[in-house]
């Protein structure tokens, strides 16, 4: 039996229908286009590289990771154009998302302590909760934020000679506080995309996710898809 045989029905029409967003196939709906996804991880590839070759440079106790980039001289190296790279790709997933991100009051209602609570003990979504949850919208733009102030500072410690001391102390705090943050925000995101919501991760892989876990976590994105407002192939 071939491989295109062996699939599920809707494989071919999820196929077709990731070149869009917000379509529906069978029991799936298509939440993340080839574009997105693409974006997404190479956001995440710049991001890791510029951690592991930065570590060893931040602190002798992660001076082993050095020897996977070659030495410590190859991680000074690739640390600043890594961090580059990866702050252009941000700046393309920002231009990319930003319609999406835009904030509403039903998102600043997700905002407040005890439904944010709710939310981690799993009783639900609020029904007026879109594609994007409030949580997910103050990430993006926090992230954003945290490449630009990590691209600034990082210029500094860059070209030192190029700025007096007082300047160069404060890029080297501010881009450490700002990395450690950065870190701990990308670990809890990784978390709430994985074991927290079996599911999410899926959708940055394959595109897709399933109609319950729409309905669950995002009930008014699920309502207006299954209510006719998106095309179907």
């Amino acid at each position: 039996m071939s491989a295109t045989a062996s699939r599920p029905p809707a494989d071919s029409a999820i196929l077709r229908a990731r070149r869009s967003e917000d379509v529906v196939v069978g029991d799936e709906i298509v939440r993340h286009r080839l574009a997105t996804r693409a974006i997404h991880w190479t956001v995440a590839l710049f991001f890791f590289l510029a951690l592991f070759s930065g570590l060893p440079i931040w602190t002798p106790v992660f001076g082993w990771m050095a020897h996977l980039f070659g030495g410590l001289n190859v991680c000074r190296w690739l640390h600043p154009w890594a961090g580059l790279a990866f702050f252009v790709s941000m700046l393309v997933m920002f231009v990319h998302w930003l319609g999406e991100m835009r904030l509403e009051p039903n998102d600043r209602e997700w905002l407040r302590p005890r439904k944010m609570i709710e939310y981690m003990r799993y009783q639900g979504e609020d029904p007026e909760v879109g594609k994007y949850n409030g949580g997910q919208k103050l990430f993006f733009f926090a992230a954003a934020l945290g490449a630009l102030g990590l691209l600034l500072s990082g210029v500094v410690v860059w070209f030192p000679l190029e700025f007096p001391r007082i300047v160069r102390e404060l890029a080297i705090l501010i881009h450490d506080v700002t990395f450690i943050l950065f870190v701990v925000a990308v670990v809890f995101h990784i978390y709430l995309g994985t074991a927290a919501e079996p599911g999410t991760f899926h959708s940055m892989i394959r595109g897709t996710v399933r109609k319950p876990w729409a309905r669950l976590h995002h009930p008014r994105w699920y309502r207006e898809v299954l209510g006719g407002k998106t095309r179907r192939p």
